[in-house]
Order: structure tokens, then sequence, then C-alpha cells
């Protein structure tokens, strides 16, 4: 095990009182008993719906070096090696805040309404082709997310990348500040002026001397912009397929599960393929290849490592299904959804390889936290699904049912109030050479249906070899 903390450091951090026989040092930290590796620190955060002080003893018996708990509550494990603080969440904090004190790494951070994560996981790779690089895990970008990350981060990185989201106005401001990248990426963003202002936080806790990477093609890239330099930033570095990018895409090719690319980045020519499909992901390749230059990395490195890009769970992975008599293509879109990601999701479907007489059908739930214009933003979904030629169209939850009503009766596959009372529909509706796509916010509960279409077609499979 490798330190990645001392005891004495960590403690200093964040002024804990140190209580039972202590490790010399821990190999890293964690938030979850079920995952944790042996000598790592576990942090009892209070979350929503669970206290982390409740599962401190599994995390101690899974071999835990330490549990990090408040003073409330260190009653409850005499005897055992513990942190003491006033307030486990705000330690985690210090914590991240002395990681990001003793680094000398360059920092990039990544917002946006949509690919963010993809973002991160590209810049992850191209960063990494020049020296060890640090990343956030998963998708852990919010108030526990980046401090987290952030304490993970050890102090040999040469470079590190920070996913941050927000739900409110506000959110991204203190997650910045604990971060304060050298670039800061924004993807692209809704039409919308206040969630333009809102990502716009992220400047408030660039470096000095740092730099914005801004989608030009944005709607709201002017108003970023604007943002950028009254928070200090004097370097504004555009992204997109404008004439006027300073990272601009030249031409690509889009195959099924990969695209390739010609751009220019900052001046220097660049061919490179992507080893994941969608326009896109093209578009933000840019973003990240011009924040690995600026970071100071190897633009030839990075871009030739974005070859081993792949879609995260739940964010465009593919699989067959063995339906009878052939296969179909599932495109598992499941893990969130906002009507910037949507549209992308679509046109990925649009240009996904069908068989002999497929179809292209999209399953769709609700898009939520959308405020007064739901509805009308789903209305607006008819338009991209049309554009991409999609065959059927199912639908879920009260605010799907004005993109079905929108929607030509021939395009109409089925709708239901819940993804479980549509769920019987679409595994009805699949057939050999179809490819189906499968998208919603996380609280429309999409997921079931893309496990349901495996576990069905599953067993088809292995009922058509038995039969066979």
């Amino acid at each position: 095990m490798s330190a990645l903390w001392t005891i004495a450091d960590m403690a200093g951090a964040m002024r804990a009182e140190k209580s039972g026989a202590l490790p010399a040092e821990v190999g890293g930290i964690s938030i979850d008993s079920r995952t944790l590796a042996k000598g790592d620190a576990f942090f009892a955060i209070q979350g929503e719906n669970r206290d982390g002080h409740d599962f401190v003893e599994a995390a101690l018996e899974a071999g835990a070096g330490v549990a990090v708990v408040a003073r409330s509550q260190a009653a409850r494990f005499p005897g055992a090696p513990l942190f003491i603080v006033d307030d486990v969440l705000e330690a985690l904090r210090d914590l991240g805040r002395a990681a990001r004190a003793r680094s000398h790494a360059k920092i990039v951070a990544v917002t946006g309404s949509v690919g963010k994560t993809s973002s991160k996981e590209a810049l992850r790779l191209a960063l990494s082709a020049d020296g060890e690089t640090h990343a956030s895990a998963a998708s852990y970008n919010n108030h526990w997310g980046v401090p987290l990350s952030l304490a993970r981060m050890p102090a040999s990185a040469k470079y590190a990348v920070f996913e941050i989201g927000m739900n409110h106005a506000g959110e991204i401001t203190p997650l910045t500040r604990l971060v304060r990248p050298h670039v800061a990426i924004i993807t692209t963003i809704e039409p919308l002026e206040k969630i333009a202002d809102a990502k716009a936080e992220i400047f408030s806790g660039v470096e000095p001397g740092g730099a914005a990477v801004l989608n030009i093609d944005n709607g709201q890239f002017a108003r970023l912009a604007v943002a950028a330099k009254a928070a200090g930033i004097s370097r504004i570095v555009s992204f997109g397929e404008n004439a006027k990018a300073d990272a601009r895409l030249v031409r690509y090719s889009l195959q099924p599960e990969s695209s390739t690319v010609e751009a220019a980045i900052l001046g220097h020519d660049v061919t490179y393929k992507l080893g994941a499909p969608g326009l896109h992901l093209i578009v933000n390749s840019l973003a990240v290849l011009a924040a690995a230059s600026l970071a100071g990395a190897d633009l030839a490195l990075a871009a030739l490592a974005l070859n081993k890009l792949a879609p995260a769970t739940g964010r465009g992975t593919r699989s067959q299904l063995a339906v009878h008599g052939g296969t179909a293509l599932l495109i598992d879109e499941s893990y969130n959804a906002n009507p910037a990601s949507m549209r992308a999701a679509i046109a990925l479907l649009g240009q996904a390889p069908l068989g002999p007489r497929g179809r292209r059908i999209a399953v769709l739930g609700d898009m939520l936290e959308l405020g007064a214009e739901g509805a009308s933003m789903h209305r607006a979904l008819a338009e991209p699904i049309l554009a991409a030629k999609v065959d059927l169209v199912f639908c879920s939850g009260p605010l799907m049912h004005a993109l079905w009503e929108a929607l030509p009766s021939n395009h109409r596959g089925g709708y239901a109030e819940s993804a479980a009372a549509l769920e019987p529909a679409v595994l009805a509706a699949i057939r050999k050479g179809d490819a189906v796509m499968v998208k919603g916010s996380l609280g429309s509960k999409m997921g079931p249906i893309v496990k349901a279409l495996q576990r069905q077609f599953s067993l088809a499979a292995a009922l058509d070899a038995a039969q066979g």
C-alpha cells in the first residue's frame, strides 16, 4: 500500500482529535464501507437517506485503517481507531483543501449541461499519456463528490481533472474555489441565461493566469466569455465548428462505434480517432485537446490516447440483444437526461446501424427539474426525432406526454405514466435488426427497462441455442 496521507498530515489538515490505535498512514479515502480497500480512511458522512456512522463498524471490519466520525457520535465506537471532528463533511473539505495546497499538478475542471463525465474521462486519457493523472471517479461532482475527489489526489500527480456539477445556482462557486483549476471547461449549456450564469460560477475559482475553454457554437458563448473576463480570466479559448474557433473541427467521419477527426488545436493540425461515436463527443474532444495543450501536455500523445475512449455505463454503452432469428442493438443512455443530452442521444440513435428491415426505436422517460418550460422542452424533441429518422418512440411519464402528442401517429410506439408500466410494450416490440435507445432522468427510472431488455433477450438466445 502506497501512502496517500500520513496520519499526522490528515489530523493536522482536519484539526482532528486522534483516538485508538492508528496506523502510520492511509492508502485511500472512502465513504462506502462496501467498496473501501484495506487501509483506507472511512469518512462517516451524513447523507440524505443514510448516516455513515451506521456503517463505521462494517468499514473497520472490512479493513479501514481509521474512521472519521463526528464528536457527537464518537462514544459509539470505544477503542476504535478514530479521527474525531466536529463535522465529517467539513473535515473532508479541509482534507481536500490540504490536498490542493500541497499539489503541483496542472488542474482542469469541467462543467456543462451535457458531456461533463465523458469529457472528464477523455481528459483522464489524454493527460495520462503525458504523466500521472488523477481524476474524479464516476460522476463525483457535487458537494461531497468534489472534496472526496480532491482528498484522493496524490501529491505526485502531474495533472488532475475534476467534474463539477450543479442542481441550483450558487452550488458551483464553493466547489470551484476548492479545486482552483488552471483551466475551466464549459462543454455546452441549455439556451437559458440563468443556466449560463450558474455554470459561469466555475470561473470564480480559476487560478491567476488561467484559461476558460468555451463552446463558440453555443448561444451563450458571448455571455460566458463576458463572465470569464469579469472573473479576471484574460485567456478565453473557443472550440467548435465555427471557422473562428481556436480549437476548430476541420472535418470528421462518423462510424457506428467510433469517429475519425481532423482538427486545428491552438494552431496545430491534428488527426485522431475517437473511440466512441457521436458528433457531441467529437466537439467536446476539441475542448479536451485544447485544455490538455493549455495544461502543458504533449498534444500528439493526448490526441492518440483518445482512441481508447469508451462510453461510461448508462451514457451510450452498447450491447447486443439476442432477438429470435438474429440480434438487435441496445444503446443504454439511462443514466440521466436534459434537453441537450437528449438531443445528442437521439442524434446518436440516428447514426446507429440497422439490420435488414430494422427500425430505430427511442424509449424515453421524463427529463426532470426543467421548471415551467418542461412540457415545451419535451414537445420540442419531436423535431430532432424526425430528423434522426427514428421510426418508433415509446414515452413514459407525465412530461413525456407532451412529446407523445407532438409525434405523428405512425411514430408512436406506446405511452405509459411510468417506466414500469411501459416496460411490457417495449419488450414486446423489439425484433431483429432494430436499434433501441433508452434514456431519461434518473428519477424517471429508465434503467430497469435496460436491464429487462438484457435479461429477456439473453434468455431468448439461450432458448434459440437449446432449440438449435
